[in-house]
């Protein structure tokens, strides 16, 4: 009697632990029931997709904007893994789930609104695309870089970003996150180019200036120094420039005059560009 009762006790205990598995399995198979229906209305929506791994598309956003002091780039304090704490410039991934169907330029603008609070950005420029294979630690990532002039503005930490501020160059950490540092300067050697041939400025200094304040700009991103009276020259034979504030009769020339620019003729020169030898 005792046997009969142990043959029944184990036969129960094996049915339960059979009940769990097909339970188990059951919820499997309509997990994946699930997926394969999910799969078959991607593919009805999607008819030219592929079975290959694809890689993740992210952007990058350079943006510089100038004071008294100097150049600036803005950057942001990342929030989570990886890189968390440290430095980076404003960017994130395309979005693409959710209806969403932005462009690269789209999502540049998108993230840097969404990190910093810059609404400014009115001209981005497409700077380079970044592939290294392992520049992003979590998967395979190709980040398209872009650029921007922007007049200086608070600017705060949003979204995944813990902090937004600007930077000047020498304050700019040794090491970013990811290959950032490699981007920076890569934006740096674009606007150094780009100064050369067309009028840069518009978007970086006020509307009134002082021709210093052009020099210095020039200067800082050239990083060389000029001898007052050359550069006073060569911007003034270029005919961008309108006299905004004439220096008071009676004045020294210790009182500066100001200027703004000849959007018409500023425009001209940015369409057709020109060699600007200093």
């Amino acid at each position: 009697m005792e046997d009969l009762q142990k043959q029944i006790s184990e036969l129960q205990e094996k049915i339960e632990k059979l009940e769990v598995t097909a339970k188990f399995y059951e919820y499997q198979y309509e997990e994946e029931k699930a997926k394969v229906k999910e799969l078959k209305k991607m593919r009805a929506q999607y008819p030219y997709a592929y079975k290959y791994p694809h890689p993740a598309v992210a952007t990058d956003c350079v943006i510089f904007g100038f004071e008294k002091k100097g150049l600036k780039v803005l950057l942001v304090e990342r929030g989570g893994e990886p890189y968390k704490g440290c430095w980076a410039l404003p960017g994130g991934f395309l979005k693409m789930a959710g209806g969403y169907r932005e462009t690269l330029e789209e999502c540049a603008r998108r993230e840097l609104l969404e990190e910093t609070g810059c609404a400014n950005a009115d001209l981005i420029d497409q700077l380079q695309v970044f592939s290294e294979v392992d520049r992003d630690p979590r998967e395979r990532v190709i980040s398209v870089a872009f650029y921007a002039l922007v007049q200086m503005s608070e600017v705060k930490g949003g979204d995944d970003a813990a902090n937004a501020r600007w930077f000047s160059f020498d304050e700019v950490p040794e090491r970013l996150a990811f290959d950032h540092q490699q981007i920076l300067a890569a934006a740096k050697a674009k606007l150094k180019e780009q100064i050369h041939f067309q009028p840069v400025g518009f978007d970086l200094l006020p509307e009134v200036f002082t021709m210093s304040e052009l020099q210095k700009l020039y200067e800082a991103i050239l990083e060389v120094h000029f001898d007052r009276r050359n550069f006073y020259k060569k911007i003034h034979s270029l005919g961008i420039l309108d006299v905004a504030v004439q220096r008071p009769e009676g004045t020294t020339t210790r009182t500066p005059i100001k200027y703004r620019f000849n959007k018409e003729v500023y425009d001209a020169f940015k369409q057709k560009g020109f060699r600007l030898e200093f």
